[in-house]
């Protein structure tokens, strides 16, 4: 693996620079390298590298594995599982993954140590130049090129942290996936639209006996110390390793998690599953760990003069249920279509094209899925709810295809699928339950 310095003293500059090795910068690297451009992926970590995580790849993730030619290479790191296992204010039930035209019936667990490196390995095997140890600090103003004039940066200052060495890495264009808390982002001046959701989550893993089943599961009413229901869930991801990865979500829905201390609810939810799978002091491999995620396209702006920001950077989790790595891969892969038309048309206008492709592609799509988290932060409703719809399967087999994204529409659009749902749910749920709800109970 070459050094900073060397890199940096490379005569010719690079098409593209791209910030962060995490799934969007890898993915945008590998499809890029692929299509023959000159590419470099920095990285501040070295592979492998430990991530916060659920570790868990649905359909919609494996498809874009699949595609970048990665599955052979995956697959014997992970534990393929058919579906989700949900409980809820005393119901269960066991969703298979859909039959899709696009995307496999089936998903994976497997930790981002295991699988980050793969992909950008792969991103290398055809001609990306991968830079580790190595952090983006600062922009390199735009100075006169050879290729032509473009307004906008230059590449980055990068720092190798282990010499010390300081150098810049220059390109025609600059993608920034450098997570939720992007160094780089900020100094383009992205920000967060603080009226959307933001999720928290924390991990841990534990030793288990039932670290092969077939599912991953999901607890739909998790509560903080007192009992009461917060607007989150908790999972127990399998990995098929002898361990499960178990965690919480939080949503932040105009301050619904405030005061909520995600490390005692981390314990709580824990002690509530430890028996049945066989947790403990004992089994524990570590302290939980745990970030925030911007979500629904929450960043922006996504597009600059001759920028982009892909992944974290841009909020793309998605807000239904919190995945990150599909949309991670996919807004990589936008990113690289559009600035393979700016490359060969020599035109950084073509950029708008990426802004274009993810409002088609999320939209819709993200603003149902921030009304359905406003909804849900209300403890009432969400009782009701899943209480309710756990207990009608073929509803929520229809529901699990769109909280993960793998609708077979018929040329209808996801917000039009999602609607019909929620109206079916709402026809299952009793009139009287709905007064209470909305406050006009004789008791009330």
């Amino acid at each position: 693996m070459p050094t900073l310095q060397e890199v940096a003293a490379r005569p010719a500059e690079f098409d593209v620079v791209i910030v962060g090795a995490g799934p969007s910068g890898s993915a945008c690297a590998y499809w890029l390298s692929q299509a023959g451009w000159s590419v470099c992926l920095i990285e501040k970590k070295t592979f492998p590298r430990e991530k916060t995580c659920g570790d868990g790849l649905t359909p919609r993730s494996v498809h874009q594995i699949i595609e970048m030619g990665l599955e052979p290479a995956v697959a014997p790191y992970a534990h393929k599982y058919q579906g989700l296992r949900s409980f809820g204010f005393g119901a269960s039930l066991e969703m298979k993954w859909p039959e899709h035209p696009i995307f496999p019936n089936y998903g994976y667990t497997i930790t981002r140590m295991n699988l980050d490196g793969l992909v950008a390995e792969r991103a290398v095997l055809h001609g990306a130049t991968l830079l580790t140890g190595v952090e983006a600090v600062d922009l390199v103003d735009l100075a006169p090129s050879s290729v032509g004039a473009l307004s906008g940066v230059a590449g980055v200052v990068a720092q190798e942290k282990g010499s010390g060495t300081i150098a810049e890495i220059r390109g025609r264009y600059l993608v920034v996936g450098d997570g939720q808390n992007s160094r780089i982002g900020r100094a383009l001046g992205t920000t967060r639209n603080r009226e959307w959701p933001m999720g928290m989550a924390l991990r841990g893993y534990y030793t288990s006996e039932r670290h092969d089943e077939p599912w991953i599961d999901s607890h739909l009413d998790i509560r903080d110390t007192k009992g009461v229901v917060v607007p989150g869930y908790g999972w127990i991801f399998p990995l098929g390793d002898g361990r499960v990865n178990v965690g919480v979500g939080l949503l932040s829905t105009g301050g619904a998690w405030k005061g909520v201390n995600t490390t005692k609810l981390q314990e709580y939810f824990v002690a509530q599953i430890a028996e049945e799978w066989g947790l403990s002091d004992e089994t524990c491999e570590g302290p939980a760990t745990g970030g925030r995620l911007p979500m629904g396209l929450s960043v922006g702006p996504r597009v600059g003069a001759n920028t982009l920001t892909i992944g974290d950077a841009t909020g793309t989790v998605n807000p239904f249920n919190g995945e990150g790595i599909a949309y991670g891969y996919e807004s990589g892969r936008l990113a690289a279509a559009a600035l393979g038309e700016a490359l060969r048309a020599n035109d950084a206008s073509a950029l708008v094209l990426y802004d274009e492709r993810m409002d088609a592609a999320y939209g819709d799509y993200f603003k149902l899925a921030r009304a359905f988290v406003r909804l849900i932060s209300e403890p009432k409703i969400l009782s009701v709810c899943v209480g309710a719809g756990l207990r009608i399967a073929p509803l929520m087999n229809e529901l699990l295809a769109i909280m993960a994204n793998l609708m077979s529409n018929d040329n209808k659009g996801p917000a039009e699928v999602g609607y019909r749902a929620m109206v079916r749910l709402a026809n299952a749920v009793p009139e009287q339950v709905y007064r209470m709800l909305l406050g006009t109970n004789s008791g009330e």
